[in-house]
Protein backbone atom coordinates (compact mmCIF):
# COMPACT_ATOMS: atom_id res chain seq x y z
CA UNK A 1 0.00 0.00 0.00
CA UNK A 2 1.43 3.37 -1.08
CA UNK A 3 -0.81 5.69 0.93
CA UNK A 4 -3.63 5.75 3.43
CA UNK A 5 -6.39 8.34 3.30
CA UNK A 6 -9.06 8.00 5.97
CA UNK A 7 -12.69 8.77 5.31
CA UNK A 8 -14.38 11.89 6.66
CA UNK A 9 -16.14 9.69 9.21
CA UNK A 10 -12.72 8.92 10.71
CA UNK A 11 -11.80 12.54 11.36
CA UNK A 12 -10.80 12.97 15.03
CA UNK A 13 -13.68 14.41 17.04
CA UNK A 14 -11.48 15.84 19.80
CA UNK A 15 -8.06 17.48 20.08
CA UNK A 16 -5.54 15.84 22.42
CA UNK A 17 -4.15 17.92 25.31
CA UNK A 18 -0.85 16.47 26.54
CA UNK A 19 -0.94 18.68 29.64
CA UNK A 20 -3.06 15.92 31.21
CA UNK A 21 -0.23 13.37 30.86
CA UNK A 22 3.01 15.31 31.38
CA UNK A 23 5.22 13.94 34.21
CA UNK A 24 5.68 17.54 35.43
CA UNK A 25 3.34 20.49 34.85
CA UNK A 26 4.30 23.39 32.62
CA UNK A 27 5.85 26.48 34.17
CA UNK A 28 3.18 29.23 34.31
CA UNK A 29 3.43 32.49 32.34
CA UNK A 30 4.52 35.42 34.51
CA UNK A 31 3.54 39.06 34.79
CA UNK A 32 6.70 40.97 33.74
CA UNK A 33 5.93 43.72 36.27
CA UNK A 34 5.43 41.56 39.36
CA UNK A 35 7.12 38.30 38.38
CA UNK A 36 4.01 36.45 39.58
CA UNK A 37 1.97 33.86 37.63
CA UNK A 38 -0.84 35.35 35.58
CA UNK A 39 -4.38 34.10 35.11
CA UNK A 40 -6.69 34.23 32.09
CA UNK A 41 -7.92 37.70 33.05
CA UNK A 42 -4.59 39.25 32.03
CA UNK A 43 -4.98 37.97 28.47
CA UNK A 44 -8.74 38.51 28.16
CA UNK A 45 -8.39 41.88 26.34
CA UNK A 46 -6.83 40.19 23.28
CA UNK A 47 -7.97 36.52 23.40
CA UNK A 48 -11.50 35.06 23.55
CA UNK A 49 -12.47 33.10 26.66
CA UNK A 50 -12.75 29.66 24.94
CA UNK A 51 -9.13 29.87 23.74
CA UNK A 52 -7.93 31.05 27.16
CA UNK A 53 -9.69 28.09 28.74
CA UNK A 54 -7.94 25.76 26.30
CA UNK A 55 -4.60 27.47 26.98
CA UNK A 56 -4.88 26.74 30.70
CA UNK A 57 -6.74 23.41 30.48
CA UNK A 58 -5.55 20.07 31.87
CA UNK A 59 -8.49 18.22 30.26
CA UNK A 60 -7.14 15.34 28.14
CA UNK A 61 -9.58 15.73 25.25
CA UNK A 62 -11.16 18.95 23.98
CA UNK A 63 -14.15 18.35 21.65
CA UNK A 64 -13.83 19.88 18.18
CA UNK A 65 -16.91 22.02 17.43
CA UNK A 66 -19.12 20.75 14.56
CA UNK A 67 -18.63 24.04 12.70
CA UNK A 68 -14.85 23.50 12.73
CA UNK A 69 -15.17 19.83 11.78
CA UNK A 70 -17.31 20.84 8.82
CA UNK A 71 -14.48 23.06 7.52
CA UNK A 72 -11.80 20.48 8.31
CA UNK A 73 -13.68 17.97 6.14
CA UNK A 74 -12.90 20.14 3.08
CA UNK A 75 -9.36 18.71 3.12
CA UNK A 76 -9.03 16.42 6.15
CA UNK A 77 -8.11 13.69 6.81
CA UNK A 78 -4.86 14.29 4.92
CA UNK A 79 -2.90 11.43 3.32
CA UNK A 80 -0.13 9.43 4.98
CA UNK A 81 2.18 8.45 2.12
CA UNK A 82 5.10 6.05 1.94
CA UNK A 83 8.07 7.59 0.11
CA UNK A 84 9.10 4.40 -1.69
CA UNK A 85 11.01 6.18 -4.45
CA UNK A 86 13.03 8.12 -1.91
CA UNK A 87 13.75 4.87 -0.05
CA UNK A 88 14.98 3.27 -3.27
CA UNK A 89 17.13 6.30 -4.13
CA UNK A 90 18.77 6.16 -0.69
CA UNK A 91 19.15 2.38 -0.75
CA UNK A 92 17.92 2.22 2.82
CA UNK A 93 16.07 -0.59 4.61
CA UNK A 94 14.13 2.10 6.48
CA UNK A 95 10.48 2.76 5.70
CA UNK A 96 9.93 6.51 5.16
CA UNK A 97 6.46 8.06 5.44
CA UNK A 98 5.24 11.64 5.24
CA UNK A 99 1.99 13.20 6.44
CA UNK A 100 0.95 15.54 3.63
CA UNK A 101 -0.41 18.77 5.13
CA UNK A 102 0.00 20.69 1.86
CA UNK A 103 -3.50 19.56 0.86
CA UNK A 104 -5.24 22.38 2.73
CA UNK A 105 -6.56 25.47 0.87
CA UNK A 106 -3.66 27.53 2.25
CA UNK A 107 -1.16 24.81 1.34
CA UNK A 108 0.05 24.06 4.86
CA UNK A 109 -0.90 22.74 8.31
CA UNK A 110 -1.77 26.24 9.54
CA UNK A 111 -5.55 26.17 8.86
CA UNK A 112 -5.94 23.47 11.52
CA UNK A 113 -5.70 26.22 14.13
CA UNK A 114 -6.63 29.24 11.99
CA UNK A 115 -10.14 27.90 11.38
CA UNK A 116 -10.58 27.07 15.07
CA UNK A 117 -9.31 30.46 16.24
CA UNK A 118 -11.49 32.36 13.78
CA UNK A 119 -14.51 30.31 14.90
CA UNK A 120 -13.99 30.95 18.62
CA UNK A 121 -13.43 34.67 18.05
CA UNK A 122 -16.60 34.90 15.95
CA UNK A 123 -18.49 33.02 18.69
CA UNK A 124 -17.23 35.59 21.20
CA UNK A 125 -18.49 38.57 19.21
CA UNK A 126 -15.13 39.75 17.90
CA UNK A 127 -15.24 41.67 14.60
CA UNK A 128 -11.56 41.91 13.68
CA UNK A 129 -8.28 40.02 14.22
CA UNK A 130 -4.63 41.01 13.98
CA UNK A 131 -1.67 38.69 13.60
CA UNK A 132 1.96 38.37 12.56
CA UNK A 133 3.32 36.07 9.88
CA UNK A 134 6.80 34.99 8.89
CA UNK A 135 6.80 33.16 5.56
CA UNK A 136 3.12 34.02 5.07
CA UNK A 137 1.64 30.55 5.54
CA UNK A 138 0.06 31.52 8.85
CA UNK A 139 -1.19 34.88 7.59
CA UNK A 140 -2.83 33.28 4.57
CA UNK A 141 -4.35 30.50 6.69
CA UNK A 142 -5.89 33.01 9.11
CA UNK A 143 -7.17 35.07 6.17
CA UNK A 144 -8.92 31.90 4.99
CA UNK A 145 -10.41 31.30 8.44
CA UNK A 146 -11.56 34.91 8.80
CA UNK A 147 -13.10 34.80 5.33
CA UNK A 148 -15.16 31.74 6.30
CA UNK A 149 -16.47 33.31 9.52
CA UNK A 150 -16.87 36.93 8.36
CA UNK A 151 -14.04 38.56 10.32
CA UNK A 152 -11.76 41.40 9.26
CA UNK A 153 -8.02 40.72 9.43
CA UNK A 154 -4.82 42.74 9.47
CA UNK A 155 -1.53 40.88 8.98
CA UNK A 156 1.90 42.21 9.90
CA UNK A 157 4.33 40.21 7.72
CA UNK A 158 8.07 40.13 8.46
CA UNK A 159 9.50 42.56 5.91
CA UNK A 160 12.21 40.31 4.46
CA UNK A 161 9.64 37.57 3.78
CA UNK A 162 7.09 40.12 2.50
CA UNK A 163 9.50 40.88 -0.33
CA UNK A 164 10.77 37.29 -0.76
CA UNK A 165 7.27 35.79 -1.06
CA UNK A 166 4.96 38.30 -2.82
CA UNK A 167 2.23 35.79 -3.70
CA UNK A 168 1.44 35.18 -0.01
CA UNK A 169 0.35 38.84 0.01
CA UNK A 170 -1.89 38.12 -2.97
CA UNK A 171 -3.50 35.13 -1.24
CA UNK A 172 -4.16 37.11 1.95
CA UNK A 173 -5.79 39.87 -0.09
CA UNK A 174 -7.81 37.36 -2.13
CA UNK A 175 -9.35 36.10 1.12
CA UNK A 176 -10.10 39.66 2.24
CA UNK A 177 -7.19 40.36 4.59
CA UNK A 178 -5.11 43.52 4.85
CA UNK A 179 -1.33 43.07 4.93
CA UNK A 180 1.63 45.38 5.64
CA UNK A 181 5.37 44.69 5.90
CA UNK A 182 6.71 44.78 9.46
CA UNK A 183 8.12 46.92 10.95
CA UNK A 184 5.48 49.34 9.67
CA UNK A 185 4.46 52.94 10.29
CA UNK A 186 1.04 51.77 11.51
CA UNK A 187 1.98 51.20 15.17
CA UNK A 188 4.10 52.94 17.79
CA UNK A 189 6.27 49.83 18.08
CA UNK A 190 6.81 49.71 14.31
CA UNK A 191 7.70 53.40 14.11
CA UNK A 192 10.16 52.97 16.97
CA UNK A 193 11.94 50.05 15.32
CA UNK A 194 12.11 51.92 11.99
CA UNK A 195 13.55 54.97 13.74
CA UNK A 196 16.25 52.76 15.25
CA UNK A 197 16.91 50.94 11.97
CA UNK A 198 15.20 52.24 8.80
CA UNK A 199 16.48 49.19 6.87
CA UNK A 200 15.26 46.65 9.44
CA UNK A 201 14.41 43.30 7.78
CA UNK A 202 11.92 42.69 10.56
CA UNK A 203 11.41 39.64 12.74
CA UNK A 204 8.53 37.62 14.09
CA UNK A 205 9.13 39.23 17.50
CA UNK A 206 8.68 42.70 16.00
CA UNK A 207 5.61 41.66 13.99
CA UNK A 208 4.04 40.17 17.14
CA UNK A 209 4.62 43.48 18.96
CA UNK A 210 2.80 45.36 16.22
CA UNK A 211 -0.11 42.94 16.06
CA UNK A 212 -0.55 42.88 19.85
CA UNK A 213 -0.44 46.68 20.06
CA UNK A 214 -3.03 46.97 17.29
CA UNK A 215 -5.37 44.49 19.00
CA UNK A 216 -4.99 46.10 22.42
CA UNK A 217 -5.88 49.53 21.01
CA UNK A 218 -9.34 48.53 19.69
CA UNK A 219 -12.36 47.11 21.50
CA UNK A 220 -13.56 45.19 18.44
CA UNK A 221 -10.22 43.44 17.81
CA UNK A 222 -8.44 40.39 19.17
CA UNK A 223 -4.96 39.04 18.51
CA UNK A 224 -4.36 35.59 16.99
CA UNK A 225 -1.09 33.63 17.16
CA UNK A 226 -0.08 30.94 14.67
CA UNK A 227 2.29 28.92 16.85
CA UNK A 228 3.99 28.78 20.30
CA UNK A 229 0.95 28.81 22.62
CA UNK A 230 -0.67 25.68 24.07
CA UNK A 231 -4.05 26.10 22.36
CA UNK A 232 -2.35 26.39 18.96
CA UNK A 233 -0.47 23.11 19.40
CA UNK A 234 -3.67 21.55 20.76
CA UNK A 235 -5.54 22.28 17.52
CA UNK A 236 -2.69 20.83 15.45
CA UNK A 237 -2.91 17.41 17.16
CA UNK A 238 -5.44 16.35 14.52
CA UNK A 239 -2.31 15.62 12.44
CA UNK A 240 -0.81 13.08 14.83
CA UNK A 241 -4.17 11.56 15.78
CA UNK A 242 -4.93 10.85 12.12
CA UNK A 243 -1.41 9.50 11.60
CA UNK A 244 -1.82 7.01 14.44
CA UNK A 245 -4.99 5.62 12.83
CA UNK A 246 -3.33 5.49 9.41
CA UNK A 247 -0.32 3.52 10.62
CA UNK A 248 -2.72 0.86 11.87
CA UNK A 249 -3.78 0.41 8.24
CA UNK A 250 -0.11 -0.23 7.36
CA UNK A 251 0.23 -2.54 10.39
CA UNK A 252 3.23 -0.45 11.49
CA UNK A 253 4.28 1.88 14.30
CA UNK A 254 6.82 4.65 13.70
CA UNK A 255 10.19 4.49 15.43
CA UNK A 256 11.13 8.10 14.61
CA UNK A 257 8.72 11.07 14.33
CA UNK A 258 10.15 14.24 12.77
CA UNK A 259 9.02 17.82 12.23
CA UNK A 260 10.63 21.19 11.60
CA UNK A 261 10.31 23.77 14.39
CA UNK A 262 10.10 27.55 14.46
CA UNK A 263 7.49 28.13 17.15
CA UNK A 264 6.60 24.43 17.39
CA UNK A 265 3.08 24.01 15.97
CA UNK A 266 3.54 21.57 13.08
CA UNK A 267 6.10 19.44 14.93
CA UNK A 268 3.84 19.39 17.98
CA UNK A 269 0.81 18.53 15.88
CA UNK A 270 2.43 15.34 14.58
CA UNK A 271 4.60 14.44 17.58
CA UNK A 272 2.47 15.17 20.65
CA UNK A 273 0.22 12.08 20.30
CA UNK A 274 3.41 10.01 19.98
CA UNK A 275 4.99 11.70 23.00
CA UNK A 276 1.99 10.39 24.93
CA UNK A 277 3.02 6.88 23.76
CA UNK A 278 6.60 7.58 24.88
CA UNK A 279 5.37 8.66 28.32
CA UNK A 280 3.42 5.38 28.46
CA UNK A 281 6.61 3.42 27.80
CA UNK A 282 6.80 2.84 24.03
CA UNK A 283 10.23 3.42 22.45
CA UNK A 284 9.55 6.16 19.92
CA UNK A 285 11.82 9.12 19.21
CA UNK A 286 10.46 12.61 18.53
CA UNK A 287 12.96 14.82 16.66
CA UNK A 288 12.47 18.59 16.34
CA UNK A 289 14.55 20.17 13.55
CA UNK A 290 15.49 23.85 13.51
CA UNK A 291 17.77 26.02 11.31
CA UNK A 292 21.37 26.76 12.36
CA UNK A 293 20.53 30.41 11.69
CA UNK A 294 17.91 30.50 14.47
CA UNK A 295 18.69 27.58 16.83
CA UNK A 296 16.50 28.38 19.83
CA UNK A 297 16.53 24.84 21.29
CA UNK A 298 20.02 23.62 20.45
CA UNK A 299 21.86 26.83 21.35
CA UNK A 300 19.35 28.95 23.23
CA UNK A 301 18.73 29.08 26.98
CA UNK A 302 15.75 27.64 28.84
CA UNK A 303 14.62 30.83 30.54
CA UNK A 304 11.69 33.16 31.03
CA UNK A 305 11.54 35.64 28.16
CA UNK A 306 9.13 37.90 26.30
CA UNK A 307 7.34 36.48 23.28
CA UNK A 308 7.82 39.75 21.39
CA UNK A 309 10.55 42.32 20.84
CA UNK A 310 8.76 45.35 22.34
CA UNK A 311 8.13 43.49 25.63
CA UNK A 312 4.33 43.63 25.46
CA UNK A 313 3.62 39.95 26.19
CA UNK A 314 3.79 37.94 29.44
CA UNK A 315 7.03 36.14 30.26
CA UNK A 316 7.11 32.56 28.99
CA UNK A 317 9.39 29.73 30.12
CA UNK A 318 10.96 28.56 26.88
CA UNK A 319 14.14 27.93 24.98
CA UNK A 320 15.10 31.35 23.66
CA UNK A 321 17.82 33.27 21.88
CA UNK A 322 16.60 36.49 23.50
CA UNK A 323 13.64 38.60 22.43
CA UNK A 324 15.91 41.26 20.87
CA UNK A 325 17.54 38.68 18.56
CA UNK A 326 17.19 39.62 14.89
CA UNK A 327 17.53 36.46 12.77
CA UNK A 328 19.07 36.53 9.30
CA UNK A 329 16.74 36.43 6.29
CA UNK A 330 16.92 32.73 5.44
CA UNK A 331 14.14 31.51 3.16
CA UNK A 332 12.57 29.29 5.83
CA UNK A 333 10.78 32.36 7.18
CA UNK A 334 8.44 30.31 9.36
CA UNK A 335 11.42 29.07 11.40
CA UNK A 336 12.85 32.52 12.19
CA UNK A 337 11.53 33.01 15.74
CA UNK A 338 13.68 33.81 18.75
CA UNK A 339 11.84 31.42 21.09
CA UNK A 340 10.31 27.97 21.14
CA UNK A 341 6.89 26.89 22.31
CA UNK A 342 6.87 26.54 26.13
CA UNK A 343 5.25 23.13 25.69
CA UNK A 344 7.93 21.88 23.26
CA UNK A 345 10.65 23.41 25.44
CA UNK A 346 9.25 21.63 28.48
CA UNK A 347 9.18 18.28 26.66
CA UNK A 348 12.80 18.78 25.55
CA UNK A 349 13.74 19.53 29.15
CA UNK A 350 12.02 16.32 30.30
CA UNK A 351 13.90 14.26 27.70
CA UNK A 352 10.73 13.43 25.74
CA UNK A 353 11.83 15.33 22.63
CA UNK A 354 15.28 15.68 21.03
CA UNK A 355 16.43 18.53 18.78
CA UNK A 356 18.91 19.08 15.99
CA UNK A 357 19.89 22.08 13.87
CA UNK A 358 20.52 21.94 10.12
CA UNK A 359 21.86 24.49 7.67
CA UNK A 360 20.04 26.00 4.71
CA UNK A 361 21.93 24.41 1.83
CA UNK A 362 21.74 20.82 3.03
CA UNK A 363 18.00 21.29 3.48
CA UNK A 364 17.53 22.65 -0.04
CA UNK A 365 19.55 19.73 -1.41
CA UNK A 366 17.22 17.37 0.45
CA UNK A 367 14.18 19.24 -0.90
CA UNK A 368 15.41 18.81 -4.47
CA UNK A 369 16.11 15.10 -3.85
CA UNK A 370 12.57 14.72 -2.53
CA UNK A 371 11.09 16.60 -5.49
CA UNK A 372 13.00 14.41 -7.96
CA UNK A 373 11.94 11.18 -6.29
CA UNK A 374 8.48 11.83 -4.83
CA UNK A 375 7.38 14.68 -7.11
CA UNK A 376 6.27 17.24 -4.51
CA UNK A 377 7.99 20.64 -4.11
CA UNK A 378 8.48 21.22 -0.36
CA UNK A 379 8.35 24.54 1.44
CA UNK A 380 11.78 25.62 2.76
CA UNK A 381 10.53 24.93 6.28
CA UNK A 382 9.47 21.39 5.36
CA UNK A 383 12.88 20.74 3.80
CA UNK A 384 14.39 20.66 7.30
CA UNK A 385 12.18 17.70 8.23
CA UNK A 386 13.03 15.98 4.94
CA UNK A 387 16.77 16.36 5.51
CA UNK A 388 16.44 14.98 9.04
CA UNK A 389 14.44 12.00 7.71
CA UNK A 390 17.16 11.31 5.14
CA UNK A 391 19.83 11.44 7.87
CA UNK A 392 17.84 8.89 9.90
CA UNK A 393 17.35 6.67 6.82
CA UNK A 394 21.09 6.78 6.12
CA UNK A 395 21.75 5.80 9.73
CA UNK A 396 19.40 2.83 9.30
CA UNK A 397 21.33 1.83 6.17
CA UNK A 398 24.66 1.97 8.01
CA UNK A 399 23.25 -0.01 10.95
CA UNK A 400 21.18 -2.45 8.86
CA UNK A 401 17.97 -1.48 10.65
CA UNK A 402 14.52 -1.43 9.02
CA UNK A 403 13.05 1.33 11.18
CA UNK A 404 9.89 3.26 10.33
CA UNK A 405 10.35 7.01 9.97
CA UNK A 406 7.57 9.57 9.57
CA UNK A 407 7.87 13.31 9.05
CA UNK A 408 5.36 16.09 8.72
CA UNK A 409 5.24 17.55 5.22
CA UNK A 410 4.01 20.80 6.73
CA UNK A 411 3.50 22.74 3.50
CA UNK A 412 4.16 22.82 -0.23
CA UNK A 413 6.71 25.20 -1.75
CA UNK A 414 4.80 26.34 -4.84
CA UNK A 415 4.85 29.94 -3.57
CA UNK A 416 8.53 29.71 -2.63
CA UNK A 417 10.00 29.31 -6.10
CA UNK A 418 12.15 32.44 -5.77
CA UNK A 419 14.02 30.56 -3.04
CA UNK A 420 14.56 27.64 -5.41
CA UNK A 421 15.67 30.08 -8.13
CA UNK A 422 18.28 31.45 -5.72
CA UNK A 423 19.39 27.93 -4.80
CA UNK A 424 19.82 26.81 -8.42
CA UNK A 425 21.72 30.04 -9.18
CA UNK A 426 24.15 29.34 -6.28
CA UNK A 427 23.00 32.53 -4.58
CA UNK A 428 22.11 30.91 -1.26
CA UNK A 429 24.57 30.39 1.53
CA UNK A 430 24.68 28.78 4.94
CA UNK A 431 24.47 30.77 8.13
CA UNK A 432 25.47 29.54 11.56
CA UNK A 433 24.72 31.94 14.38
CA UNK A 434 28.03 33.39 15.67
CA UNK A 435 28.73 32.92 19.36
CA UNK A 436 29.18 36.69 19.79
CA UNK A 437 25.64 37.41 18.56
CA UNK A 438 24.30 34.65 20.77
CA UNK A 439 25.95 36.12 23.86
CA UNK A 440 24.79 39.66 23.06
CA UNK A 441 21.17 38.55 22.72
CA UNK A 442 21.41 36.45 25.88
CA UNK A 443 22.77 39.33 27.98
CA UNK A 444 19.51 41.24 27.46
CA UNK A 445 17.43 38.53 29.18
CA UNK A 446 19.87 37.49 31.89
CA UNK A 447 18.03 39.57 34.50
CA UNK A 448 14.63 38.02 33.81
CA UNK A 449 13.29 35.30 36.12
CA UNK A 450 14.62 31.76 35.81
CA UNK A 451 12.16 28.83 35.53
Amino acid sequence: MKKCTLSERELPRAWYNIAADLPEPLRPPLDPGTGQPIGPEKLAPIFPLPLLEQEMSAQREIPIPPEVLDVYASWRPTPLVRATRLEKHLGTPARIFYKYEGASPAGSHKPNTAVAQAYYNKLSGVKRLTTETGAGQWGSALAYGCCLFGLQLKVYMVKVSYHQKPYRKSIIQAWGGEIVPSPSHDTQAGRRFLAENPDSPGSLGIAISEAVEDAASRDDTNYSLGSVLNHVLLHQTVIGLETQRQFKEFNLEPDVVIGCVGGGSNFGGLAIPYVRERIAGRKVRAVAVEPTACPSITRGHYHYDFGDTAEMTPLLAMHTLGHQFLPPGIHAGGLRYHGMSPLISHMVRLGLVEAKALNQLECFRAAVTFARTEGLIPAPETSHAIRAAIVEAERCKAEGKAETIVFNFSGHGLLDMSAYDAYFADELGDYTLPEKELKEAWELIRGLPKP
